[in-house]
């Protein structure tokens, strides 16, 4: 965010120093490391993309550490479903993105009376894009404490001598510009310019002698001008026939130009770069929304780690099936009293690792104040997420790949406090069912420990009944027909079925390889 400029509002008696972060805060500026495994890379892709200019990935690297500022966010997106609102704040951005244009073809003219008229302009836009915009927020009915904050910001920003001076001045400026009258007498490799004396227009005449000859549709011979944004030479050097003679005008733009260099106010800016955030977000909920799919507003607590959702969903998967026009499933889920721990298993290629995802996506947009898929959400404000998803062998790493679980798992738990949550994915797929049930064991028992929030999905069955902190979700197959998958989690006990198709997956054994060999 850029730097705040003293509070100058009027309307509200509340400080301001922006709409993502009621108090100043450090943004992250790298990406943290469950982005990838979680998909949530794929979301803020897809969420930031046509919005290069702001540079919004940042504000989602940087989590809220607090109920309060997640309240904050809430206030303010609740506000902006008011269509009225949003379309007010649309224009200013989009009239935002032309100042900045116009500032930007300014810097890359050669000649100096026309950057400054360029520059005239960005800030004529400018001027009417906040008058615009303080109309708007007043007219709405605001409840954040953000917006309102802003408002008041801006009456004052908007009240203030320096503020209104620059607009008269632009506005006079423009005017007098506009009001220019010249002549242009063309010969003999000489242009002569003169003050516009009433004489007669024979552009006019000619016009209005030939129409009499005019025999409808006829073939345009008119040659074909190129307009450039920079003049060339001869309208350069007309251009500075007419300064001289209208000094006292050209005079005041150049002036103009360079007292008012810092005309864009910090704050501002900050709100047309940050206002992109609950955007951008809220672009990517309405496609889904009007597919069906519903978002709420989490209760987020940093205390209580009985959390829960309702017909919840990972959000990027669903970002890529509804354009395609296929089904999103949905998934309920709940951790109470001394539940800590969803162990999650059931044949592959049924959803688990969706699932692990989506309460990973969910647990993180919450902590960023947004809008979580699902019906209803309950969720735990974390201090550090962890990630443990499997991975191909790396060749250039001399670990073989149980080593690499171990190292990965025994980084995690050093690092891991009683407020962390970690998500586990198919670990320890490499070794023996013995092993994996005797390794499983000890991290389940150590993040019990530890009482951390955690989803393991697994092929051991064993790990699902290690105690009161442990939940069982399978996820189900149709009736009558194991091989199809619903993609629904149920919570039950393991059915014992999970290692078993594993095992006849590895060795070749499963139905349809079976067939595939009968039928050779």
């Amino acid at each position: 965010m850029s730097q705040a400029a003293p509070n100058r509002g009027l309307a509200d008696e509340l400080p301001f120093h922006g709409i993502l972060f009621e108090e100043p805060a450090v943004i992250e500026p790298n990406r943290p490391a469950v982005f990838a495994d979680l998909n949530v890379d794929q979301m803020v892709e897809a969420v930031t993309a046509g919005r290069a200019e702001y540079d919004l990935a940042p504000f989602f690297y940087t989590r809220l550490r607090t109920v309060e500022a997640i309240a904050y966010r809430h206030e303010i997106l609740r506000d902006l479903g008011d269509s009225a609102l949003s379309e007010s704040i649309a224009s200013f951005s989009k009239q935002m993105a032309a100042m900045r244009e116009h500032l930007t073809q300014a810097a890359k003219l050669h000649y100096p009376r026309q950057r400054q008229r360029w520059f005239l302009e960005a800030a004529a836009i400018y001027g009417d894009a906040v008058a615009a915009l303080l109309d708007g927020l007043s007219q709405a009915g605001l409840r954040s404490r953000g917006l309102r904050a802003f408002r008041g910001y801006l009456a004052g920003y908007t009240a203030s001598a320096a503020f209104a001076q620059m607009r008269a001045e632009t506005e006079r400026l423009r005017e007098e510009l506009a009001g220019i009258r010249y002549c242009l007498q063309i010969g003999d490799s000489r242009v002569k310019v003169t003050r516009y004396e009433g004489e007669a227009d024979y552009g006019v005449e000619v016009v209005v002698t030939f129409e009499r000859f005019k025999r409808g549709a006829v073939e345009d011979y008119g040659v074909k001008f190129i307009d450039l944004m920079d003049m060339n030479q001869v309208e350069a050097g007309i251009l500075d026939l007419v300064a001289e003679l209208y000094p006292e005008i050209f005079a005041a733009l150049g002036d103009y130009a360079e007292r008012q260099r810092g005309y864009l106010d910090p704050m501002v800016d900050a709100f047309d770069r940050e206002v992109q955030f609950y955007a951008a977000y809220l672009e990517l909920m309405a496609p889904l929304q009007a597919a069906g799919l519903a978002f709420c507003y989490p209760q987020v607590s940093s205390e209580s780690k009985e959390v829960a959702g309702r017909a919840v969903f990972d959000l990027a998967l669903a970002a890529k099936l509804v354009p395609a026009g296929l089904p999103v499933v949905g998934n309920d889920f709940e951790l109470a009293g001394l539940e800590r721990i969803l162990v999650v298993s059931g044949p592959n290629q049924g959803g688990k690792t969706t699932f692990a995802r989506t309460f990973g996506q969910m647990h993180y947009l919450a902590s960023l104040g947004l809008p979580v898929p699902g019906n209803q959400a309950r969720l735990f404000l974390f201090d550090q997420m962890f990630t443990h998803f499997e991975r191909g062998e790396n060749l250039l790493d001399l670990r073989g790949k149980l080593e690499d679980d171990l190292t990965r798992i025994h980084a995690i738990l050093a690092r891991a406090t009683p407020a962390s949550l970690v998500i586990m994915n198919e670990v320890f797929t490499s070794t023996t069912l013995q092993d994996a049930v005797f390794l499983g064991t000890q991290v389940l028992e150590q993040i019990i420990r530890l009482e951390l929030l955690c989803v393991c999905v697994t092929f051991v069955d064993e790990l699902a009944s290690l105690g009161p902190a442990t939940v069982s979700m399978v996820a189900a197959v149709a009736p009558g027909n194991p091989a199809e998958r619903t993609y629904k989690l149920v919570r039950r006990p393991a059915d014992g079925l999970a290692y078993a198709v594993a095992i006849a997956e590895k060795y070749g054994l499963t139905y349809e390889r079976l067939r595939d060999r009968v039928a050779r």
